[in-house]
This record gives structure tokens, sequence and C-alpha cells, in this order.
């Protein structure tokens, strides 16, 4: 799949009032400053996308992004097949300590209306910092999600700023701990934004899933 053009639509105070959509929406939540924007900009190949921030907190809307994407060029083109058009949306990152109770509670309310409500909503990618060690919040969220039911898939953020093998070890520790609570671990990505690592195969992954979806065709 390549991507032929991105842009920002809206921000949102909640679910609720977010554009209507019938084409597929894929959602981007974790710890704040986990590199979330960074990471939705190196998919576009577009740097502006996203408002990328060294303070964490940064978001606290639902940011919804207008996403063009055609088949990769080794992809043959069915007859009558055209561009397709999904939205990524940036999420409230959780667990941000430096915030009010009323504004952490508002972020949950509407992180979790978002995610139990919104019917286009196709997936959630979790990203978590491979730099650490798994994270109590972390594990905490998935559990969360579990309980919802609610698609996800794990995103390795930051893969760069680590040696591969502390990366692997992270990883595997991550997924371990996981165990504890689940039957098996969902689909994960390593990646990294400053080197474009996973580009290719998190825009794969959501090519699959586009062609499940209906109505993408414009």
């Amino acid at each position: 799949m390549e991507i032929t053009s991105s842009k920002y639509i809206i921000s949102s105070p909640s679910f609720d009032q977010a554009p209507k959509h019938d084409g597929p929406e894929y959602a981007f939540i974790g710890r704040s400053n986990v590199g979330k924007s960074s990471l939705m900009n190196m998919l576009c190949n577009n740097k502006n996308l996203a408002k990328t921030s060294a303070a964490p907190g940064k978001t606290q809307l639902i940011n919804h992004f207008e996403i063009t994407s055609t088949p990769a060029l080794l992809h043959k083109m069915e007859k009558g097949e055209k561009g397709v058009r999904w939205y990524m949306v940036d999420l409230p990152g959780y667990g941000y300590a430096k915030v009010s109770q009323t504004s952490r509670r508002r972020w949950e309310q509407m992180i979790e209306g978002y995610i139990r409500k919104r019917e286009n909503l196709v997936c959630l990618f979790v990203l978590i910092d491979s730099r650490h060690e798994p994270q109590t919040i972390d594990l905490e969220f998935l559990n969360q999600l579990g309980k919802w039911e609610t698609p996800f898939v794990l995103v390795f953020t930051k893969s760069d700023k680590n040696k591969p093998a502390a990366t692997t070890r992270n990883v595997e520790a991550f997924l371990a701990a996981m165990a504890e609570t689940w039957e098996e671990p969902p689909p994960y990505f390593i990646t990294s934004a400053t080197e474009k690592i996973g580009r290719k195969l998190l825009l794969d992954y959501i090519a699959n899933l586009n062609r499940n979806f209906k109505k993408l065709e414009f």
C-alpha cells in the first residue's frame, strides 16, 4: 500500500462529536510521550501531519486524519479497484500524572467512549516504549481492552534508541508479562519513526484490514 495523501480533519472532545465516517478508522494510543505523533507522521511520510511535542500530555482531544492510499506497485489491481480513503485517529495518552484529577477522568471517559462506541473503529494500535521493561500501566490498559473485547495490536516504538539485543529483551519480557493473563499474544510490530523501521509491515497490515471493510472505494 502506498499513501498518496494525508491531512488533518478535526479534533473532537468526545466520540459522538467526531465526524460521521463510513470508512475504516485506525486509532493510536499509548502512554504519554510514547511517540504516537512521530509514528503516524512516519507512516504517512508527512512530518507535519500530527503535531509532535517533547512535553507529555500534548494530545487532549480525539484527532482525525484523512488518509488516501493505493495498492503498492507489486499488488495487481483488481478490475474496478480504486483508491481507498480511511482514517487515522490520534487518541490522548494514558498514564500522565501531571494533570488534575478532573482532567484525567475526562480523558479516560473520552478514550473509553471512543474505543467502545465508535462503530467504524477497525483496530486499535497500542504503542509501547521498547526502551523500558514491562510497565504495569500498559499491562492494565491491555487487560481493560480484553474486557471490552476491543481488537488491538502492539506497536513497540523507539527501537533505534536501544541496542537490538535490548529491544528484543524488552519485547520478549513484555509478551511474557502478557502471557500471565492472556492465552496468546496479539500481533505486534517493532518500529522506529526515525529510521522508518516497521513502516511497510504496518501499512501492509492496515491494507489487509481495509480490503475486508465495505464501502471503501470512492
